[in-house]
């Protein structure tokens, strides 16, 4: 394989085709850690070797989470300050501590009990389309599932769930003209967001209730409560990423299930196959595409001395299909196993909505499959304009409306 132009970094590349997976199949094979410019900033090590993003992921004394943050970007003066309490961006012990604080509302145990009240939702997002024969998958369902469990979860009153998905956008589209009209677009989106979180919060205090919110504020991290910039920061990291990452992934598989016709038909013929399903979809979509870390020492990765101070961003996508770990990984394969993929990363960091996002998937495409089991795209895929998330913004699609399929 010949050298291709490597630039990991070009946010139109992933609007135009999603990971550049033959940039990273070449580095994984040829340089995985490897020096990589940023425009307007100090560049960064960019990771792609499975074991590498493994052992980044696990140390984080070595590799910081605290230090800068984890979103890989300029941050201008100030920028980064409002964000330095969020979940994502605290090392531990410190993030052991606050993680305890909702980890039980996760857990497998609660969430399976949440399974027959996310089928109903579904049937209701179904319901609403299945006469019509086409819609945009994005908005009309994989967009809806998430949002109302996450805001259900939270306590969030349904009707203003478009709300939280509209701030949702702006915050995680901050490279997509689309979303940031201008520079202060993002930042305004978190300012509501905080100042809606805030009269929740007041609400909550004087009538609590059975969720989330009310379950934050009545916590205590070493005998004191949260103060309202960490009820905030708690708020806007589950508002954005409950929704987020579900809706991407949803739209992601149901576009591979519909580019693999094959295994679509294999999976129509063989249920059971739907939890490996999942996971293949997990693997091979990988809503997150990477995050940073920072190095809190001089250390060597993969055979390249990386000095204290640097960036070091870990490629889940590449991890997700390095050869060494999946057989035939660009293969979309509904029945593969063992499939020990990193979607959800791995170590202190492992996505804390696994759980939900794995009943979420689950219920939906077997909903979907056994109601609209024809669906074809009807128009072009609308990528986000991002290097972060892996994100479709909107997806045409067709099928036989149900009551015709019924019917015959």
């Amino acid at each position: 394989m010949e050298r291709p132009p490597i630039d990991l970094y070009d946010q139109s590349t992933y609007e135009r085709q999603g990971p550049p997976h033959e940039q990273l199949a070449w580095l994984r094979a040829h340089e995985p850690v490897i020096w990589h410019e940023m425009p307007g900033d100090v560049g960064f090590w960019a990771v792609t070797r499975y074991q590498d993003v493994f052992a980044v992921s696990l140390d984080q004394k070595t590799f910081s989470s605290a230090r800068g943050g984890v979103i890989l970007r300029s941050w201008k003066e100030g920028e980064y300050e409002p964000q330095k309490g969020m979940l994502v961006n605290l090392d531990p012990p410190e993030h052991t501590r606050y993680r305890r604080l909702v980890s039980l509302v996760f857990s497998a145990k609660v969430i399976r009990k949440l399974e027959q009240h996310v089928r109903t939702i579904t049937t209701e997002i179904l319901d609403k389309v299945a006469a019509d024969g086409e819609c945009d998958f994005v908005s009309a369902i994989s967009a809806e599932l998430p949002l109302r469990v996450i805001v259900e979860l939270m306590g969030v009153p349904s009707e203003d769930r478009h709300k939280v998905l509209d701030w949702s956008n702006k915050m995680i589209g901050f490279d997509d003209p689309e979303y940031q009209t201008d520079q202060m677009t993002a930042a305004m989106a978190a300012a509501e967001l905080f100042m809606y979180s805030n009269a929740l919060a007041e609400e909550r205090q004087r009538s609590p209730r059975e969720d989330v919110i009310s379950l934050l504020l009545q916590s205590e991290i070493e005998g004191q409560k949260l103060s309202i910039t960490e009820f905030n920061s708690f708020f806007l990291l589950l508002a954005v990423a409950g929704n987020e990452t579900t809706r991407n992934l949803v739209s992601g598989g149901m576009l591979a299930l519909m580019q693999h016709p094959d295994e679509r038909a294999r999976l129509l013929a063989d249920p059971a196959l739907m939890p490996t399903a999942v996971e293949e979809m997990l693997r091979w979509v990988t809503p997150v595409n990477q995050f940073r870390r920072t190095a809190t020492r001089d250390v060597e990765l993969g055979g390249t001395q990386i000095r204290e101070g640097d960036k070091v961003v870990v490629f889940y996508p590449s991890a997700n299909r390095d050869e060494s770990v999946f057989p035939d990984p660009q293969r979309f394969d509904v029945g593969r196993t063992p499939n020990e993929h990193l979607a959800f990363g791995i170590g202190p960091h492992f996505c804390l909505g696994a759980n939900l996002a794995r009943l979420e998937i689950r219920v939906m495409f077997e909903e979907l499959l056994r109601r609209l089991p024809d669906m074809a795209l009807a128009g072009p895929v609308e990528r986000l304009r991002s290097n972060f998330i892996n994100g479709i913004k909107r997806m045409p699609v067709r099928f036989t409306p149900e009551r015709l399929r019924a019917q015959a």
